[in-house]
């Protein structure tokens, strides 16, 4: 089952805006079928550590990520697995504007 979502047109424009940057085309394509910790999203897609921290971070307040489990690594520290929400995006461009639907 999926979920389509509409969004107005300045909304469309800001999500499209954020998707299209290659960091959080990377993040959200390498999670959206299995979820994965910051370290494996970062290796596989040869992203910076850090920016990948704060990527994240705004992916998940945006509803775009969300953390499907934790675990305790063998050193003791809390480890986060992120799974995207977003399965498509599909955008439309005519002259009564841009629509932008999102399957999730």
């Amino acid at each position: 089952m999926s979920l389509s979502i509409d969004y107005e047109e300045n909304n469309s424009i800001s999500l499209l805006r954020e998707v299209a940057e290659m960091i959080t085309y990377k993040i959200i394509t390498s999670t959206m079928y299995s979820a994965k910790t910051v370290l494996q999203i970062s290796t596989e897609n040869k992203l910076p550590l850090s920016s990948t921290y704060k990527k994240i971070s705004r992916l998940c307040k945006a509803g775009i990520l969300c953390v499907e489990r934790a675990s305790i690594d063998n050193n003791g520290k809390k480890v986060l697995y992120y799974k995207s929400k977003i399965k498509a995006i599909e955008a439309c461009l005519n002259e009564n504007g841009l629509a932008v639907q999102i399957k999730k």
